[in-house]
């Protein structure tokens, strides 16, 4: 089993179970950070001491407070992560339960396991866990059905995503083209977003913007 395992919860209630967990399983090492930023420097600072952690167990976003942080979620410590320990296996523990951002941490972040919080999530935890020891990958606990091979939403690209979440905001064409330019994001003509947009509401069968905004949510996009 693992020997060094590094948790990042910001839930008091929510650590504790996690930790019993590891006691269980006879961890002998497990830290504990209530913000990303202190589980990064964790992880730098045991790879200096040559002392690295075997496995990283996060959720994907913690409360706002008074303190001010450079990593603001789970998924920018999961990225930060990978470019100093590529090969430390991680388990995101959270409520998500979107099955593209699911799919875009295994895919994109090369998470190990995502295990979703709920009555049972803590026996599954433990099961991630074990099969993250032996090497499994794309561990999905039980209660999230779907598949990796589903080709649903296998177009939508970044690009589509920055389109939706400013109309999301409420940006109309024009404000978006502007925005495009500004951050040199292209197509930025107001031709090419419209044309677009307009294929977005086909591929998500959606009547109007408004409509496909709402879909956007649905799916976790935006």
């Amino acid at each position: 089993m693992f020997k060094k395992v590094l948790i990042a919860e910001d839930i008091d209630s929510i650590s504790a179970t996690i930790i019993k967990v590891l006691e269980e399983l006879e961890i002998p090492v497990i830290h504990h950070v209530k913000y990303y930023d202190d589980g990064l420097l964790k992880i730098r600072k045991s790879l200096l001491d040559n002392e690295p952690y075997d496995l990283l167990i996060t959720d994907l976003s913690f409360k706002i407070d008074h303190r001010n942080t450079n990593i603001l979620n789970g998924e920018e410590l999961i990225n930060s992560v990978n470019k100093i320990q590529p090969q430390l296996k991680k388990i995101v523990f959270s409520s998500e339960d979107k099955s593209y951002r699911i799919k875009k941490l295994f895919n994109e972040l090369k998470i190990t396991a995502y295990v979703s919080k709920g009555r049972n999530s803590i026996e599954e935890l433990k099961i991630a866990m074990q099969k993250a020891f032996k090497n499994e990958e794309k561990i999905l606990s039980s209660d999230l059905s779907f598949s990796f091979n589903d080709k649903s939403l296998i177009e939508i690209e970044s690009y589509d995503i920055s389109i939706l979440t400013l109309m999301a905001r409420g940006y109309i064409l024009g404000s978006i083209s502007n925005e495009f330019k500004a951050k040199s994001i292209t197509p930025n003509g107001t031709s090419s977003i419209e044309k677009r947009i307009n294929k977005l509401k086909i591929y998500f069968k959606a009547n109007n913007n408004v409509h496909l905004i709402a879909i956007a949510k649905d799916f976790g996009l935006i």
